[in-house]
């Protein structure tokens, strides 16, 4: 609209410098009506300029308008924008706090499971080294003699009172025993040996065809029967211990092996007199052998019991006794005491008996008076 605006000015110029050059032009001509022409050419040119004046003042009021219109329009619209660019940023911020607080407790949460996961290793490493220093302790036949021993001091010392057993104790044939427990007779002392045949059954277990199964089965066997035999040659003393002795396997899945599959084995134990056990049959063996040896502490002290019962009888005689006599006082008391009520009851009736008789005026009184100081006397 601007441009449109100059254009019109500009042509409006053109039209009015020609108008004045033909003006001028016929001015000098001394032309009449050339010069009425160009005066009303003049006229008008005038007439138009001031319309243009006119259009040009309207059209900078319109721009002022217009421009005021668009300052308030671009003033709300920047408002408008900073408003929405301002909610934006608030929910941009509450969005990266709740993320942040989100991804701190994600980290904190990771960090103590990162730290269990530390503690979980440092166990597992420990174990690890532990099953490492017991596979070592197992492939050794000391150390590993030393294992079941120690199992079975722990076993023993933790059911039974100290004095009910002992523990590497020499025999009248000069042979160690790894732990007698001392029962009164019968059966007497029984010897408890520790044996962990783990070669021959590991040999067992890494069997991979049949040859080597039962190659393996000899041995473990052999091994088994050899440790029966020794321990009835060595701790079945007649006369010093009892008839039968406990052979104690530091390992339950021996055990089991030995009951499922070698049955032959664990009957000639039983023909030897030698009682194969593991840890938890173990446990209940000396659970009820606990339980003999409190029936026996009692059987010891039955006696004593008797005694003491007897005395506690004579006791009780002599108490009926006393409490007897002490009833006879106490009826002789209370017969007494009747015949006390008795004749006072007399005394009371006849006092009253002489407070009735009728005397005369002059001598009542003093009868009265007599008899009052008589009572007040006695």
């Amino acid at each position: 609209m601007n441009l449109e605006i100059v254009i019109a000015g500009l042509l409006a110029a053109v039209v009015l410098l020609a108008i004045s050059t033909i003006y001028f032009a016929f001015r000098k001509t001394n032309n009449s009506a050339l010069t009425e022409m160009a005066d009303n050419m003049y006229r008008a040119q005038t007439e138009l300029a001031g319309r243009l004046s006119m259009m040009n003042e309207n059209n900078i009021r319109q721009q002022n308008q217009l421009a005021t219109a668009i300052n308030e329009q671009k003033l709300s619209m920047l408002k408008m924008v900073d408003e929405k660019l301002l909610e934006v940023t608030k929910n941009v911020g509450q969005g990266l706090q709740q993320s942040t607080e989100k991804t701190n407790q994600t980290l904190h949460d990771l960090r103590e499971r990162l730290a269990k996961i530390d503690v979980a290793q440092q166990k597992i490493s420990t174990l690890s080294e532990q099953v490492v220093s017991l596979q070592e302790v197992l492939t050794n036949k000391q150390a590993r003699g030393a294992f079941g021993e120690i199992q079975l001091n722990d076993l023993v010392s933790s059911i039974l009172p100290p004095s009910a057993y002992a523990f590497q104790v020499v025999l009248s044939n000069q042979k160690r025993a790894d732990c007698v427990l001392k029962l009164p007779n019968p059966p007497g002392t029984i010897v408890i040996d520790s044996k962990f045949p783990l070669e021959s059954y590991q040999a067992l277990r890494k069997a991979s065809n049949e040859r080597e199964k039962l190659e393996a089965e000899r041995f473990f066997k052999a091994s088994v029967l050899k440790h029966i035999k020794d321990i009835s040659e060595k701790y079945i003393i007649p006369g010093e211990t009892a008839e039968s002795a406990l052979m104690f396997m530091p390992s339950e899945s021996v055990y089991a092996e030995l009951h499922a599959n070698f049955v032959d084995v664990v009957e000639a134990s039983y023909r030897a007199k030698v009682w194969i056990v593991s840890p938890t049959t173990l446990m209940a063996t000396l659970n009820t052998v606990r339980a003999v040896l409190k029936d026996a502490r009692m059987q010891e002290q039955a006696g004593v019991i008797q005694k003491e019962v007897g005395m506690l009888i004579e006791d009780i005689d002599r108490i009926d006794e006393r409490i007897e006599n002490l009833s006879k006082h106490f009826d002789m008391a209370s017969k007494d005491i009747g015949e006390i009520k008795v004749s006072s009851g007399k005394i009371s009736k006849r006092i009253e008996k002489i407070e009735d008789i009728e005397l005369g005026p002059q001598e009542k009184p003093l009868a009265v008076e007599h008899l009052t100081g008589h009572r007040q006397a006695s």
